[in-house]
């Protein structure tokens, strides 16, 4: 009724006139006067209608000043009962017909309303028993699909996974489906190129005469997965050089958690890593007769992980290894990683360090042919490489199409996501996951069994909660969040996508989200076949290794966790060799975290333009920070050099 007293506010005049069946009529009001209240809002007098006459004579003119809130005073005011110029009789039942119609009408509008209220609301909600919002994707056959129905064609659980942005993701799902033809950001698929072009590989620069090893053998077992190991291996070639050692070909320790028997020479080329360092140091494969029977052990020559610290300079080396060496000529470093700082260091053994990174390490020959196929299959085009192909698969990035010209296709691009976001992960985060009670028991019985130390300290020590972790950036991105910053990027449902790692904590059922709305999205076991992929099953560091070269070959590389080796080590190989033209997402997760918790008011284009600033401001081109990891930041003078040193 709120028209009806704007119309009395003004004291407007009502007039509606009509034509039909041959007889005139018309309807004419004047809404009473503020003044002839008092100022004050009145209730409106309904109409005083007889049985004898309610449709046939006419209403006082008194009572035409006033409005009823009756069916038939609303019908009035809308011109359907009127007054006749002529005196004429209107006939009762004419006018029931069309009270009927109007009646009819009302109510179609009415539950047009409710079910299209209903379709909305269907769209953006979740349910106790799972997500029930639906989306459109649009696959070749073009279908209007659930993530429930996904969840059931993968045949995983009952239950869909639940998720704390069911608003956010549905509105992600409408704009992907409404931006199949619109063009991707500009900068989405590129660095600042003019500065990121500015430095250049040169860490194969050498200014040293070689190492002769006099000082004796250095024995490494490296732990972890593969990626630790290279970095454990990286670091042993400075500390040989450090000590005038001589190194031999690193051990790979198994592990209970990764399962792999490899080793060194089942990874990488053997003779390559040799001969690529003579100039640098002594390798041998094994050390001489008459040490190998030695207990290295009861001499004292084993030293381990607790006994050096981390990042530990160079002096310690020389004061407290030096010694061991020099009195039983053999030191064994069980468990070696990441003992060697990063600054101070020389700067011809940081550059060294650069050197066995990016050129002594190359996979073996079965390894490099299996990745190869993978980039030609990702990229749709056997005839197509990439800038880093000949530094990952050697020879194996020369086209095997005879008469074709590599560059003369061009193939499809494609992003490679690290979606770091395993089980343990998720335990030694102490976050939650939008899991429930289920999820918080089964996280804690894995944490009391692998880390033992982090359920002893919950024990004693108040820790964040999990919402303030979550708020401070220190939660594993979750496959909803992921999915949300790709969108948000300006990423198109058609984007090929290759998934690096496996066992996703939650499975199939946690990856629906972003496998329905980004359908192109494969991982390694896709992109082979059974009888391809069968020499590496049961090898997770060789499985690794596929996972480096298609993630570190891709157009753009994505990571959910800077801190992860793989991530650090594929950024790092990409900014050395890439010349500006390879860019890597890194995200600002305590940046993303603030936006996140902005499910239930934020605008899909509000949400766009501050994920995009927040992770355009990590693309910055700038130099390695001191101390960190020349394996992840190479522009600095000992690894790249810049084009104003050259001039």
């Amino acid at each position: 009724m709120a028209s009806i007293d704007e119309e009395e506010q003004s004291g407007a005049e009502i007039r509606v006139s009509d034509q039909t069946n041959g007889w005139p009529t018309s309807f004419h009001a004047r809404p009473p006067s503020s003044a002839a209240s008092g100022g004050a809002a009145t209730p409106p007098r309904s109409w005083q209608i007889s049985p004898r006459n309610s449709f046939g004579s006419l209403p006082s003119r008194s009572s035409r000043n006033s409005y009823s809130c009756s069916w038939f005073g609303v019908l009035e005011w809308l011109g359907f009962v009127t007054e006749s110029k002529q005196r004429g009789w209107v006939k009762r039942k004419a006018v029931k017909k069309r009270v009927k119609g109007v009646v009819v009408v009302v109510i179609v509008l009415l539950a047009c309303f409710v079910v299209m209220d209903w379709w909305m609301l269907s769209r953006i909600q979740e349910s106790s028993h799972g997500l029930k919002f639906k989306y459109k994707v649009l696959r070749a056959n073009s279908s209007t699909l659930s993530i429930r129905e996904e969840l059931e064609k993968l045949g995983k659980v009952k239950k869909p996974q639940k998720t704390i942005y069911a608003r956010l993701l549905a509105k992600a799902a409408h704009a992907l489906a409404e931006g199949q033809n619109k063009p991707e950001p500009r900068d989405l698929w590129q660095e600042p190129f003019i500065l990121a072009s500015s430095w250049r590989p040169c860490a194969d620069q050498r200014n040293w005469e070689p190492s002769e090893g006099n000082n004796g053998y250095i024995l490494v077992s490296a732990n972890g997965g593969i990626n630790q190991q290279r970095v454990a291996v990286c670091n042993a070639v400075a500390v040989a050089r450090l000590l005038n050692a001589t190194l031999v070909v690193p051990h790979l320790l198994y592990s209970s958690v990764w399962r792999d028997l490899s080793q060194f020479g089942d990874i990488y080329q053997e003779k390559h890593f040799i001969n690529y360092l003579k100039p640098d140091i002594r390798i041998v494969k094994e050390l001489p007769l008459e040490l190998q029977s030695l207990d290295l052990e009861a001499i004292g020559s084993v030293v381990t992980d607790a006994d050096i610290m981390k990042e530990a300079k160079p002096s310690f080396y020389l004061k407290y290894i030096l010694p061991i060496l020099h009195r039983h000529r053999v030191v064994h470093f069980v468990g070696f990683g990441n003992r060697l700082s990063s600054d101070p260091l020389p700067f011809q053994l940081q550059r060294l360090r650069c050197r066995c990174n990016f050129y002594a390490l190359q996979f073996v020959p079965k390894i490099q042919e299996t990745g190869a196929l993978m980039l030609r299959r990702m990229r749709q085009n056997g005839t197509h490489f990439g800038p880093l192909d000949h530094y990952l698969v050697g020879p194996f990035a020369e086209s095997k199409v005879k008469g074709k010209s590599d560059r003369s296709m061009k193939g499809s691009r494609y992003l490679a996501l690290h979606l770091r976001f395993e089980i343990d992960m998720a335990a030694h985060s102490l976050c939650d996951f939008g899991g429930g009670e289920e999820e918080r028991r089964e996280l804690e019985a894995y944490r009391e069994i692998h880390f033992p130390a982090l359920t002893a300290l919950k024990k004693t020590t108040k820790l964040p909660s999990p919402v303030a972790l979550r708020a401070e950036g220190l939660c594993p991105l979750m496959p909803e969040e992921t999915l949300l910053m790709l969108a948000a990027l300006g990423f198109n449902r058609k984007t090929r996508i290759f998934l690096a790692g496996a066992h996703i904590y939650g499975g199939k059922s946690r990856l629906a989200v972003l496998t329905s709305l980004y359908p192109n999205l494969v991982t390694k076991e896709n992109l082979l076949s059974s009888s391809e992929i069968e020499p590496f099953t049961n090898f997770s560091s060789q499985l690794a290794a596929l996972d480096f070269i298609a993630s570190t070959a891709a157009d753009v590389f994505a990571m959910t966790d800077s801190g992860s080796q793989l991530s650090s080590l594929v950024s790092g190989f990409r900014v050395y060799y890439g010349g500006g033209k390879m860019p890597s997402i890194r995200p600002n997760k305590r940046r993303l975290a603030d936006i996140f918790v902005k499910n239930n008011t934020i605008e899909w284009k509000v949400f766009e333009k501050r994920v995009r600033k927040a992770v355009r401001q990590t693309k910055r081109v700038r130099a390695r920070p001191v101390g960190r990891s020349v394996y992840r930041y190479p522009r600095c003078k000992e690894c790249m050099c810049t084009t104003e040193e050259e001039e």
